[in-house]
């Protein structure tokens, strides 16, 4: 299955279905992040059973402290 995460295509390895899972295969740490699945917030606790189809586009935001 292929998503695209920031801007770049990747191809998803067998068993990898979930949002979890691609932020862990990807090295993403869950926490101080926020993730939008085709220009929509998932909340995190949605994320272990939020399941991917081909093709969808995700948006994975860092948060930064400051001004």
């Amino acid at each position: 299955m292929k998503v695209e995460i920031n801007n770049k295509e990747i191809l998803l390895p067998d068993g990898c279905r979930t949002l979890s899972g691609l932020l862990q295969n990807q090295g993403i740490s869950e926490k101080g992040h926020a993730v939008a699945v085709n220009n929509r917030v998932v909340p995190r606790a949605q994320w272990a059973g939020f399941a991917l189809a081909d093709g969808m586009k995700v948006t994975v935001i860092r948060a930064v402290c400051g001004g």
